[in-house]
């Protein structure tokens, strides 16, 4: 009897990705409803509580403390294929896999995060980790952050933010604020030229936070230029190069620098846009409230790949999770789909040490304080918010977003349509 070459298995629920927004997705599904057939897709053997990274870059994290392996963080009953994704096949309702096996879904959940491209920038692969160059989007960079931010007294640090979308897009600013603040604690920021090349013409996104950072560029003297886009970095001769978007076309600059954040240029994975679930720039393209594949009724998404103009955060993800639980399980059930995303990202901007600004908002800059009597001090640096990221956030994440508990994450209830 001939074995054949690659094998099929059905499950109830496929989810693409076991990063935050996937195992937080299957841990929702089984709070509701613990007999359900859930396969989950991840190749990667440790999974990453990446917002810790900006606090290891910033000396206050242990990097060991933001990893765990995935088998730890798995929800039990769930087939865990250490897989990968390649394509979806919509209308047959299926998936391939990395080996070439295919799974059968009932329902189907998209959260495959997405892809940070290196590469896109000349000679930056070459450097990374070494010369100065660093990035607190990597686990293992992120200590390396720390190590030149004290081993700096004098000097130029350039701290870069590429085009958007990307995930957590304070991060840029986070990591530079806490380089900053540490630097005028030892008394050399006056010895320090920091500056800040952002692809784009605003400090925030929302402008309601736009005062409180200014406040903090101002302290610390960083000289701030928009719409310039890191392109190449010679590390051998500690160079960046860039180019400036102007009136009269893009200026190429070179900046020296003893130390450089770099945060890379990031795309959606290719499947996505070859399997046709993509919108014109290769995001997965979903109903904005319900979480549903815009053209496909048994495909629904969440996380950072997807198209939904919301901040690309685990904060996010904690509050979609739960959504495209009760959605998926009400179309199982051929029933209306009763539960609305209203947009809400969060991103604590780590301003100085001790210190945060705790930035909430949904769909249209819409302020979304998770506690309204903090509504005010949302848009200023507060010790308050600072607690709650160093010290209960990373609680949380572990021991109840993972586990499908879902503190202050309840969905909103979609209108009658």
């Amino acid at each position: 009897m001939s074995v054949p070459e690659h094998t099929s298995h059905d499950h109830d629920v496929v989810i693409i990705g076991g990063g935050s927004a996937g195992i937080a997705t299957a841990a929702s599904l089984l709070k509701r409803r613990p007999g359900l057939d859930i396969a989950v897709l991840e190749p990667s053997g440790d999974h990453y509580y990446q917002p810790g990274w900006t606090m290891v870059g910033g000396g206050v994290f242990d990097v060991a403390t933001t990893r765990r392996s995935t088998a730890s963080v798995m929800p039990r009953h769930c087939h865990w294929y250490r897989q990968a994704a390649t394509a979806v096949e919509p209308e047959l309702r299926r998936v391939t896999l990395g080996n070439g096996d295919t799974l059968g879904y009932r329902r189907l959940v998209v959260a495959p995060g997405l892809v940070l491209d290196w590469d896109a920038i000349d000679g930056l692969s070459d450097t990374l980790g070494r010369n100065g160059v660093t990035s607190n989007y990597r686990y293992d960079l992120a200590s390396y952050t720390w190590s030149q931010v004290t081993g700096l007294s004098r000097g130029k640090a350039l701290f870069s933010q590429p085009p958007m979308p990307i995930k957590c897009a304070g991060a840029p600013q986070k990591a530079m604020y806490l380089s900053a603040d540490h630097w005028r604690r030892e008394g050399c920021l006056g010895n320090i030229e920091v500056s800040f090349h952002n692809a784009g013409a605003v400090l925030f996104g929302v402008p309601d936070y736009v005062p409180a950072l200014q406040h903090y560029i101002d302290r610390y003297g960083i000289d701030v230029h928009f719409q310039e886009r890191l392109v190449a970095v010679d590390g051998d001769n500690r160079v960046a190069h860039f180019l400036r978007n102007g009136d009269d076309g893009e200026q190429a600059l070179e900046r020296p620098f003893d130390l450089l954040h770099v945060v890379p240029p990031q795309r959606p994975p290719a499947f996505i846009a070859e399997s046709g679930l993509g919108n014109a720039d290769g995001w997965l393209e979903l109903e904005p409230d319900t979480l549903r594949h815009a053209r496909y009724a048994t495909i629904f998404g969440l996380g950072d790949a997807s198209a939904t103009s919301n901040a690309k955060t685990m904060a996010a993800a904690r509050k979609q999770a739960p959504v495209v639980a009760e959605n998926l399980l009400a179309s199982l059930d051929d029933q209306p789909l009763p539960a609305a995303y209203l947009g809400y990202g969060s991103c604590p901007l780590t301003v100085e040490r001790g210190r945060i600004v705790l930035a909430e908002f949904g769909y249209g800059g819409q302020l979304q304080p998770t506690f309204p009597g903090w509504v005010n001090e949302g848009t200023r640096a507060t010790r308050r918010a600072w607690w709650l990221k160093a010290k209960q956030l990373p609680w949380v994440y572990w021991h109840g977003m993972l586990k499908g508990h879902e503190w202050f994450a309840r969905p909103a209830k979609r209108s009658a349509h």
